[in-house]
C-alpha cells in the first residue's frame, strides 16, 4: 500500500513547519500565517557528480580586482568568481554609494555589470550616479523585486558582476509570504546563491540592519553567503569603516577605511595618521594604542575622563569599546592599586569613530584612566599595548612586531608592552625606539606616573 503524503504548512513569519493547518503559529504566536507549501517536482534522472579532492581545478580562481584597494583588502584580495557577498550597515551610512562606486570601477575595466534595485527607480539611481560623477555604458540598471525575474535578467545581460539592493525587498514567486519576511529573505537568498554557484557570477547583496546593528532576517542568511561585510561609522563623523566579519576566501576582521565626501567615498591610505591628526598634546586622559585589524596595524587614540560624581550615581560609558570590559578594568584598578573609582563617573572614547574589540586595548584603557585620575600627562611620543588580567597581570598580545613598525613609522619613541612580549621579539626593533615592559598594573604606574 502506497504511503500517504501529507501537505506541509510553513509559517510565513518564523518558518515553523507542521503537517496540519492551525490558526495560530505555536512558535511565534502570529495568527493566520501558516501557508501550504507546494512540493517541488524532482527532475527526472537527476544525478550528482563527485570529484576527487586533488585536481587541476583545485587552484585558487583568478579574482576580479575592483581597483578600490580598501574594498579589495576586506574581500581578501579581490572578488572571487561565483561568490556571494553580503554588506550591511545603518541607513544612510553609504552602502549604496559604495556599491555604485564599485560598479563604476569594474565598468572602467570594460566589465559589464548589472545593478538591480528594489527600493529606487532607475531615474533615482541615475540622479545619484550623476552626483557621484559615475557614467558608463557598461553599467546596466533595473528596478525589480522578483528573484526569478532577476535570474532571467542575468541570463539575458550576462554581466560580470551583479548587485542587488536590497535583499529585504526581494521575493520568490514560489513563496506566498510578503517581501522582508523570514521565509522570503531566506528563499530569495538561496535562489541567488544557486545562481552564483551554477554560473560563476559574483553577486553582492545589500542587507538592512535591526536596531541592535545585526543584519535583518534569519541568522541563516549570514551562514549561506560567502562573505559578510559591515559598514560602520557615525553620522556625525566623516570616516567609514568597512569590516569583514566572515570570509571564506580571506582573513576575517579585516577593515577598509573610507572618508565620506560630497563626491562619494574616498579611500584612506594611512588610517593611523588620519585618526591621530587631531590628537590633543599634553592633555591628561589621552594615550595612543597600536591595534591590529586583520592584516593592518592602526594607531588609535584612547581617551578617558574620570570625574567625581554624585553619591550612588556613578556612570560607566564606553564609545568604540566594550562597556563590560571597561567595568572589569575599573574593578581591577580599585582592587590591585587601591584607587577609588566607585564615586567617579568614567567616560571612555576611541577617537575617530572606530571600534576596537581586541584585548590589546586593555593597557591603553588602564593608562588613560590613570592619566585622567592623577591629572598627569602621558608622553605624547609613547604608545601602550597589552591585555590586562583579573589578577592585575599584563599579558602578551600577538603581532607585536607589526605594531612596533607602525608606531616607529609615525615617529613614536617609547613603547610600553608586556614583559612576555618583549622576550618574544627578536632583538631590538630599532635604536630610536625605547622599550618599556610591565608585568603588573603596579609596574605601569611606576613606569608612567611616578617621577
Amino acid at each position: 500500500m502506497a504511503k500517504k503524503e501529507h501537505p506541509l504548512f510553513v509559517c510565513s513569519k518564523c518558518s515553523f513547519q507542521t503537517i496540519k493547518w492551525i490558526g495560530c503559529c505555536p512558535d511565534c504566536g502570529e495568527w493566520d500565517t501558516l501557508k501550504e507549501r507546494k512540493k517541488q517536482p524532482l527532475r527526472p534522472g537527476r544525478t550528482t557528480d563527485v570529484f576527487p579532492l586533488s585536481g587541476e581545478d583545485g587552484r585558487e580562481p583568478k579574482r576580479l580586482i575592483s581597483g578600490i584597494s580598501e574594498l579589495d583588502r576586506t574581500l581578501g584580495g579581490g572578488i572571487v568568481p561565483g561568490s556571494m557577498i553580503l554588506i550591511g550597515g545603518d541607513p544612510g551610512i553609504g552602502k549604496s554609494t559604495l556599491i555604485l562606486q564599485l560598479l563604476a570601477a569594474l565598468a572602467e575595466q570594460n566589465h559589464k555589470v548589472l545593478y538591480v534595485s528594489g527600493e529606487e527607480s532607475v531615474q533615482q539611481i541615475r540622479m545619484r550616479a550623476a552626483r557621484l560623477k559615475v557614467q558608463s555604458e557598461h553599467i546596466y540598471l533595473a528596478t525589480e523585486n522578483s528573484v526569478q525575474a532577476i535570474t532571467e535578467l542575468a541570463d539575458k545581460v550576462k554581466p560580470a558582476f551583479l548587485a542587488v539592493d536590497s535583499i529585504q525587498t526581494m521575493y520568490s514567486e514560489d513563496v506566498s509570504s510578503a517581501p522582508g519576511s523570514v521565509t522570503q529573505v531566506r528563499e530569495s537568498t538561496s535562489l541567488l546563491v544557486t545562481l552564483a554557484k551554477t554560473t560563476g557570477l559574483p553577486i553582492i547583496l545589500i542587507g538592512h540592519v535591526t536596531k541592535d546593528g545585526s543584519i535583518a532576517g534569519p541568522r541563516v542568511l549570514e551562514h549561506i553567503v560567502d562573505t559578510v561585510l559591515y559598514f560602520e561609522g557615525d553620522s556625525g563623523q566623516v570616516f567609514r569603516v568597512l569590516r569583514t566579519v566572515k570570509n571564506r576566501f580571506g582573513s576575517t576582521n579585516e577593515i577598509g577605511v573610507f572618508e565620506m565626501k560630497e563626491s562619494g567615498l574616498e579611500e584612506v591610505d594611512n588610517p593611523s595618521a588620519l585618526f591621530l591628526a587631531e590628537r590633543p598634546v599634553n592633555v591628561p586622559g589621552s594615550v595612543v594604542m597600536p591595534s591590529v585589524e586583520g592584516t593592518r596595524p592602526i594607531l588609535v587614540e584612547v581617551q578617558a575622563l574620570v570625574t567625581p560624581s554624585s553619591p550612588g550615581s556613578a556612570r560607566r560609558t564606553a564609545i568604540g569599546a566594550d562597556p563590560q570590559r571597561l567595568a572589569l578594568l575599573t574593578a581591577v584598578l580599585e582592587k590591585k592599586i587601591g584607587v577609588t573609582l566607585f564615586d567617579h563617573d568614567i567616560f571612555l572614547n576611541i577617537a575617530g569613530g572606530i571600534r576596537i574589540d581586541e584585548p590589546a586595548l586593555d593597557l591603553g584603557v588602564i593608562v588613560a584612566l590613570l592619566s585622567s585620575l592623577y591629572e598627569k600627562v602621558v608622553d605624547p611620543t609613547t604608545v601602550v599595548c597589552g591585555e590586562v588580567g583579573l589578577a592585575g597581570e599584563i599579558r602578551a598580545v600577538g603581532q607585536m612586531e607589526m605594531r612596533l613598525r607602525e608606531a616607529q613609522r609615525l615617529g613614536f619613541k617609547t613603547f610600553l608592552m608586556p614583559e612576555s612580549s618583549r622576550r618574544q621579539l627578536e632583538g631590538s626593533p630599532s635604536e630610536t625606539m625605547r622599550i618599556l615592559t610591565a608585568r603588573t598594573v603596579h609596574d605601569v604606574v611606576e613606569c608612567l606616573f611616578v617621577d
